[in-house]
């Protein structure tokens, strides 16, 4: 869509444009480019909420007041839970609690992913589609990535800087999770899934201790994971409370 704007202003037609993941925005250069810090696949925020919807798309219409471009602002709100009336996300599959400092954050998440590959295959299938693979074609693939990154030794990547490719493998390991988690039975409540990863996945563990090393990094492609790329902020502010 953003590589779309460059055209369409070209012909004197003035675009704005949602993002939902900041890094490839901030590569193409859209004219005009709202980040929202919602989940993927609601880049309104959250269902049955009119104003704040309303207050999103009032933003956006905002960045024409830029006669030229690029820009991209960040959406300073994050999107409230009310929308969400489902109830909770019954799971069947139950990670064990502290598995992650018993045999290591890396191996529980790899055990996660294998406990989650007949889920997220049977997600595939309903679907016809995945959104997993902007890193690599299988999920495995973000895993060695992530474990090699957290082990201290990542692995080069071509063509892309450190920090795309980290946000990227980590952007597959959630969409594997999220995908999973839907193809199981139970009401799915979106936000009752979002709870479920940021609670009790390794996963979870694992993109919190990359934005630590992101934290202490002189790249300077991976500060921006440190504030807002990795981790939402309603997560950050609630970790850093019962810290």
């Amino acid at each position: 869509m953003g590589a779309l704007g460059h055209y369409l202003e070209r012909e004197g037609v003035a675009t704005a444009q949602i993002s939902l993941i900041r890094e490839q925005t901030a590569a193409i250069k859209p004219p005009r480019a709202l980040w929202v810090p919602f989940m993927l696949g609601r880049p309104l925020g959250s269902a049955d909420d009119p104003d704040f919807q309303r207050r999103v798309l009032r933003t956006l219409l905002s960045l024409f007041e830029h006669a030229t471009g690029p820009v991209l602002e960040d959406y300073p709100e994050d999107a409230p839970a009310a929308g969400d009336r489902a109830q909770d996300f019954a799971c069947p599959v139950s990670f064990t609690p502290g598995a992650s400092t018993r045999g290591g954050l890396a191996r529980a998440l790899r055990d996660e992913i294998a406990q989650l590959a007949a889920w997220y295959e049977l997600a595939r299938i309903r679907r016809g589609r995945t959104t997993m693979g902007v890193f690599g074609p299988t999920v495995d693939d973000a895993v060695q990535h992530v474990t090699a990154f957290l082990d201290g030794h990542p692995e080069p990547t071509s063509g892309i800087r450190a920090g795309t490719a980290i946000k990227r493998a980590c952007d597959d390991i959630r969409t594997y999770y999220f995908e999973a988690a839907a193809a199981q039975p139970g009401a799915l409540a979106p936000k009752a899934v979002e709870r479920w990863f940021w609670n009790e996945t390794a996963a979870a563990q694992a993109l919190l201790a990359i934005r630590e090393r992101c934290m202490r990094s002189n790249d300077e492609s991976l500060k921006p994971l440190a504030t807002l790329g990795l981790i939402p902020r309603a997560v950050l502010d609630r970790y850093q409370r019962n810290s």
